[in-house]
């Protein structure tokens, strides 16, 4: 099936009715540029990684990879503060390496190990870190909007500054869950920001055939602000980031960010993706890449040369086959693991 060859990016400023005030914003330092594409690279090479073991058999379900999609979570995670809180959806190994969890206990879980964040018992789509205020990974089509939604509601409750940041698809976004949390969120003045991943296909059908009218502007009815970005940029997604978190942390409430961004590979591993043409998916590899992108900021602006892309590598090279070889040398669970983490004590 031809796809509708949606490879045109927005220039990061175009905004919905209602936006959000600007605060001031600093530009990024050098560090933490170099950083952003450090971690921008660690999703890559760790996905890339991930593809090879299911391909190997070592992997088992479902297994959804970010390969594309990096600057999204990146530009965000960035610029959050320590209260802040995440979830997301089963594309969701990004999202946990951006938060901080550790390479190897994020393979691990994908192998099934007992050394991976839920104990192998969750696999791809399901893992937890309270520790680093992760809350999923969660395999039901937009079932982490509400939640989410009822995260921010917590950081209101106790007062403590923080925002929830919740990640959802253009597919998500017709679900009817989303609508009840945005209309709650709206009326209790939540700080939540609604981060749209627009992939452009919600698994095999375009976003164009399959959703109507402009995402960002979902929230219009409510009053919520919406705002469309060039998702594959991370400067972009950043100075936004910035503005939305913002936004949310002052008291006025959620806000929509309509990420426009693309993922290289398939919706999930068993997927073969023909439903596009092979010359779309080469476009936005050699002219939208997040990674090369900000790889040429950085050059022009003298803030990294070849030792350090080279150097850079090679951490997140060594990082990623040491999270390989443990994903594959920890221990299975032991039976008994499968009448452990069912009911909370009480």
């Amino acid at each position: 099936m031809a796809s509708s060859k949606p490879t045109s990016l927005p220039n990061g400023t175009a905004t919905g009715h209602n936006t959000a005030s600007s605060p001031k914003i600093a530009e990024p330092t050098a560090s933490e540029m170099k950083k952003m594409y450090r971690d921008m690279l660690l999703i890559r090479r760790f996905e890339e990684k991930s593809g090879q073991l299911y391909g190997m058999g070592l992997i088992g379900g479902f297994c959804h990879l970010y390969i594309g999609q990096e600057a999204v979570v990146v530009g965000i995670q960035s610029v959050q503060k320590e209260q802040d809180t995440v979830i997301t959806s089963y594309r969701d190994h990004g999202h946990m390496l951006a938060c901080d969890m550790e390479p190897k206990g994020v393979l691990a879980e994908l192998t099934g190990r007992i050394g991976g964040y839920s104990r192998g018992k969750g696999g791809s789509m399901h893992m937890f870190s309270a520790e680093k205020k992760f809350y999923g990974g969660h395999g039901i089509v937009g079932a982490q909007v509400p939640i989410g939604t009822g995260l921010a509601f917590g950081h209101k409750y106790k007062g403590d500054g923080g925002v929830n940041i919740v990640y959802f698809g253009d597919g998500a976004v017709n679900q009817g869950q989303v609508y009840e949390s945005f209309n709650m969120a709206a009326l209790w003045k939540l700080p939540v920001v609604y981060v749209i991943e627009n992939n452009r296909y919600s698994m095999g059908t375009s976003q164009a055939r399959g959703a109507a009218g402009e995402l960002y502007k979902r929230g219009e009815g409510y009053g919520i602000p919406g705002r469309q970005i060039d998702g594959m940029d991370v400067l972009a997604v950043r100075k936004a980031a910035v503005e939305a978190l913002e936004h949310a942390r002052s008291g006025k409430g959620p806000i929509i960010l309509e990420m426009m961004t693309y993922r290289y590979r398939g919706h999930s591993m068993s997927d073969p993706a023909k439903y596009r043409e092979k010359d779309e998916v080469e476009k936005m590899r050699s002219q939208h890449d997040p990674i090369e992108t900000l790889k040429a900021v950085l050059v022009d602006k003298k803030f990294a040369n070849d030792d350090d892309f080279k150097s850079i590598e090679k951490e997140v090279k060594q990082l990623v086959n040491e999270a390989a070889e443990f994903a594959q040398t920890s221990p299975e669970p032991d039976a008994a693991e499968l009448w452990t983490d069912v009911l909370v004590d009480a």
